[in-house]
C-alpha cells in the first residue's frame, strides 16, 4: 500500500459510524492500516470491509481492561500503533436543574474518561524509542466546539469536552519531547447517528418540527451550516501528515463555511 501514511498503524476509536468511521477512511487512503474500534461489531465490520488494511477490534472505552486488550489486539495485527484517535462519544442533553447524577458521570466516562483511558492504554505504541526518526506519532483527540465554549442544556457534554481540551493541552506538553504531538479537533453541530439522536430528543422535549430543529442547530455553527464527518476527517488527516510535525497543543475548530 503507498500514501503518505504508508507503514504505519491507527487505531481509531468510535470507528463503525459517522466522523470516527471518516476518519478511518480518511487514514486508510493514505496507506495506513487501520484498528477501527467500538462498541458494536456489526458496524465496524461494514467499516472495515471498505478499506484496504483494517481490523474491527470490539472495546468499550469506558474500560479500562477493553482498552488495554484493544491496543494488545491492534498492536498484535498491525504492530505496534503510531497515531491514536480518541474519538468515541456521546451526547446526552438536559437542564442542568434536572441533569441527573447518572446522566453526568455517563457523560464523563464516555467522553473525558474513555479519551483518557484510550489514549494512555496506546502511548507505549505512539512514544516507543525505538521507532525511525521520521515516523509520524500523532495523538489527535475529537473533542467538539462545546470544549471551546458553553452550550445551553448540555452542561454535562461541555464539561467533559472542556476537560478533554484541558487533557490534551497538558498531553501536549508532557510529550513534548517524544516526538508525538496532541491536538484536538473541535467539529460544530455534524451529520452524525449522534445529530439524528438529539433532534429525535428535541422534538421529543419540545414538540418543534424536526426540519426547524435542524435549521436552528446548523444556524448555532459559525458557518451556518451542518459540518459533514467527512471535513472533521480531513482536519485529523492534515494533523497526521508529516508536515504537521509542529502543530501540537493546539484545539482546532471545524465549523467555518468551507465556501
Amino acid at each position: 500500500m503507498t500514501g503518505r501514511l504508508a507503514g504505519h498503524h491507527a487505531l481509531v476509536t468510535g470507528g463503525g459510524t459517522g466522523i470516527g468511521a471518516a476518519i478511518a477512511a480518511a487514514l486508510a487512503a493514505d496507506g495506513a492500516a487501520v484498528t477501527v474500534a467500538g462498541r458494536r461489531r456489526a458496524p465496524l465490520d461494514d467499516v472495515c470491509r471498505t478499506l484496504a488494511r483494517a481490523q474491527p477490534v470490539v472495546a468499550d472505552v469506558t474500560r479500562e481492561a477493553d482498552c488495554a486488550s484493544m491496543v494488545q489486539s491492534a498492536t498484535a495485527t498491525f504492530g505496534p500503533i503510531d497515531i491514536v484517535v480518541a474519538n468515541a462519544g456521546a451526547a446526552q442533553s438536559a437542564p442542568a436543574s434536572r441533569t441527573a447524577l447518572a446522566l453526568w458521570q455517563h457523560m464523563l466516562d464516555v467522553n473525558l474518561t474513555g479519551a483518557f483511558l484510550t489514549v494512555r492504554a496506546a502511548l507505549p505504541g505512539v512514544t516507543r524509542r525505538d521507532a525511525p526518526p521520521d515516523r509520524v506519532r500523532r495523538v489527535v483527540f475529537v473533542a467538539s466546539m462545546a470544549g471551546l465554549q458553553g452550550f445551553a442544556y448540555v452542561s454535562a457534554y461541555c464539561a467533559a469536552k472542556h476537560g478533554v481540551i484541558g487533557l490534551m493541552r497538558a498531553l501536549a506538553i508532557e510529550l513534548s519531547r517524544s516526538g508525538a504531538t496532541v491536538n484536538a479537533v473541535c467539529p460544530g453541530y455534524t451529520e452524525t447517528p449522534m445529530l439524528e439522536a438529539s433532534l429525535d430528543a428535541i422534538v421529543a422535549v419540545t414538540g418543534r418540527d424536526r426540519e426547524a430543529a435542524r435549521e436552528a442547530l446548523a444556524a448555532s455553527n459559525p458557518g451556518g451550516r451542518l459540518v459533514t464527518p467527512e471535513e472533521v476527517a480531513a482536519a485529523v488527516r492534515r494533523l497526521c501528515h508529516p508536515e504537521a510535525a509542529g502543530i501540537t497543543g493546539q484545539a482546532i475548530p471545524v465549523a467555518e463555511d468551507a465556501g
